[in-house]
């Protein structure tokens, strides 16, 4: 369970709701005809925007989104450099034995492409053509949410003004004007919280576990290759920690230091 994606909505939800009930009476802020505008409004148009096979993505979008990335880059880099260690040791086609052993499909993959004897060009080719593939696949869930964020405040000025005509038809009555100014007021109220507490930052948190998966594919890239080049397992470990400390200020510093001078005597 992702905390912070919990914690951030509990607690949106609790001081907007606790607010309308230290205003007065919270039961004039409930309106059907409001959530029937915006919440179907948002639906249909989001509906229209993308295919059948997109929305049924829907429920595992909204899992990840709430779920912890629970890829481990130290684990990663501690399963290349033992197979680095293995490969400069015994050769390539001894990793065979370990592909089962290796629970990521990618690292699998681009260890068997390795193993079978592809070009280094080639490895990266295919390795990056998935990785595109599934960066592709990430935007495509991303975008549902995004078009949820724009479409909910639209159809929330929709309902203000169908309010605001409803209203205005009935200046006779005075007694009527509150219920239309009511619908107006509602429906802009409802689009606006549910675009900024969930649609937006739900895709905002797609993008950003996104990113992060990628950056240990193209991690996992640049060992494989490493290894292909039958490069020193402690110069390839202090690459992988390097190319992590890039993308991740603060990591480095927190990470033992390679006796350079150690490494060097090795590899010569």
């Amino acid at each position: 369970m992702n905390l912070s994606t919990v914690i951030g909505i509990v607690v949106g939800i609790v001081l907007v709701v606790g607010a309308i009930f230290l205003g007065g009476n919270a039961v004039i802020f409930l309106s059907l005809q409001s959530i029937m505008i915006v919440l179907g409004g948002t639906l249909a148009g989001t509906s229209v925007s993308f295919s059948i096979s997109d929305l049924k993505k829907m429920p595992s979008l909204l899992k990840i989104s709430f779920t912890d990335n629970d890829i481990d880059s130290d684990n990663i880099i501690e399963i290349l450099v033992n197979l680095a260690k293995k490969a400069r040791r015994e050769g390539l086609l001894t990793l065979e034995q370990d592909i089962e052993e290796i629970d990521d499909p990618y690292l699998e993959k681009g260890i068997q492409l390795v193993v079978d004897g592809t070009e280094p060009e080639l490895v990266k080719d295919i390795m990056e053509t998935r990785l595109a593939y599934m960066e592709s696949r990430h935007s495509r869930g991303k975008a549902i949410f995004d078009k949820m964020g724009q479409l909910s405040p639209a159809f929330g000025m929709i309902g203000t003004l169908i309010g605001l005509i409803q209203m205005l038809s009935e200046l006779d009555d005075p007694s009527k004007l509150g219920a239309g100014m009511a619908v107006a007021l509602s429906t802009t109220l409802y689009g606006a919280f549910l675009a900024n507490l969930f649609f937006i930052p739900l895709a905002n948190k797609l993008k950003v576990q996104s990113e992060e998966e990628i950056l240990i594919k193209e991690l996992m890239i640049e060992g494989i290759l490493s290894i292909q080049a039958g490069e020193n397992p402690r110069i390839i470990e202090e690459k992988l920690q390097a190319f992590l400390a890039e993308e991740q200020p603060g990591k480095e510093a927190s990470e033992e230091q390679v006796d350079t001078s150690r490494v060097v005597g090795e590899n010569a």
